[in-house]
């Protein structure tokens, strides 16, 4: 070989070895955070974002940087836009619960995720629902058995037009199923995604449409953060901030006394219940941002709660509104919820107060 074309055989060597060393560096076009704590979203389209591609993923992915917190979504899988700052996820398109079942094992091994944020089962509502509780109480299993170090949070489904009797009568398995995995010592957490959205937010009648999507990021967030080291530190930053002066304008409009009724179920198991409280406006006046203030009878304790940030988990506590449900037009109603332990005694509240004026009860 001439010189001449040893020098054309080493540069193109170089080429070579650069050219792989930038598709090493790059990866699989995507721009990923690789660093922080492992967060695997997983689940079907939904959990893909489709209509939306990235979903919930880009508005979470947003209140997390902003929040401080460094986190690495983790997946086989890649989409969303060049401002989701990191694209991996295990969102798959069209699956059941089974289909996950099958796979999660790997996935699991491979990623070695802190936390896993399940949202599964709409593909699970066609023909016969019945086995789906059964199914996904076998995949957490499986998920705490594979990751036992993991926080799994375990929500339920969004709503879904045509099948909302199948999709209630799944929900309301979930939080026993859940509660059982904590009773054996497991990191299970429940997240209500149902209650957080209507018909209005989807695009096809199945997918949230962007502030569907949007909503959803939201309540993820806020089930994060009420669990230490999820998302990285080892204290939940929901303590609300402290009162202000008396010379500072309160940042709510208060309704007038008894403008203000409340509604309270409770659906209670073993040691653990679901509360789903609603509030309606019935002034003339509207309320711009909310808090709810009631006392919790002896025994009961705060797990988790959605669409409304609870503090203390217990006694008198207060439930305060989240960014998307502050306003509460006249006539209007805004439903909250939230899981919590108890010792024996499931009543409720005896008495609420909406921004201090006692309200009614239904």
């Amino acid at each position: 070989m001439s010189r001449a074309g040893s020098r054309w055989s080493v540069a193109a060597t170089v080429a070579t070895v650069v050219a792989a060393a930038l598709a090493f560096a790059i990866g699989p076009a995507n721009a990923e955070a690789d660093t922080g704590v492992r967060v695997m979203p997983l689940g079907d389209s939904i959990t893909d974002g489709f209509n939306v591609p990235g979903g919930y993923r880009i508005e979470l992915w947003r209140r997390l940087v902003a929040g401080g917190h460094q986190v690495d979504f983790v997946g086989s899988l890649v989409n969303g836009p060049s401002s989701l700052g990191d694209r991996n996820h295990e969102g798959h398109s069209g699956w059941t619960i089974a289909q996950i079942d099958a796979n999660v094992v790997n996935w699991l091994r491979t990623t070695t995720p802190r936390t896993v944020l399940l949202h599964i089962g709409t593909n699970d509502m066609y023909g016969d629902t019945s086995g789906a509780p059964a199914r996904l109480s076998a995949l957490i299993d499986k998920i705490t058995a594979t990751a036992p170090a993991a926080d799994v949070f375990v929500a339920t489904i969004v709503p879904r037009s045509g099948a909302d009797n199948q999709v209630r009568a799944f929900n309301a398995a979930i939080p026993g199923i859940v509660q059982s995995k904590v009773n054996a010592g497991r990191k299970v957490h429940l997240v209500d995604m149902y209650n957080a959205l209507t018909l209005a937010d989807l695009a096809d009648g199945v997918h949230p449409n962007l502030g569907g999507y949007d909503k959803m990021a939201a309540v993820w967030h806020n089930a994060l953060r009420v669990v230490p080291g999820s998302i990285g530190g080892t204290t939940p930053p929901t303590t609300p901030p402290p009162t202000p002066p008396k010379s500072t304008p309160p940042p709510t409009t208060p309704p007038s006394a008894g403008a203000c009724r409340v509604g309270y179920a409770v659906n209670a198991w073993n040691s653990g219940l679901t509360a789903e409280v609603t509030v309606t406006n019935t002034g003339a006046t509207a309320v711009n941002g909310w808090a709810l203030a009631f006392t919790l009878p002896a025994g009961q304790s705060v797990s988790s709660g959605w669409n409304a940030t609870i503090a203390p988990t217990s006694g008198a506590v207060t439930a305060r509104n989240v960014s998307y449900n502050a306003a509460l037009a006249p006539g209007a109603s805004v439903s909250f919820g939230f899981q919590a332990t108890h010792t024996g005694n499931t009543a409720r509240p005896s008495a609420f107060a909406l921004n201090g004026s006692t309200c009614t009860t239904s």
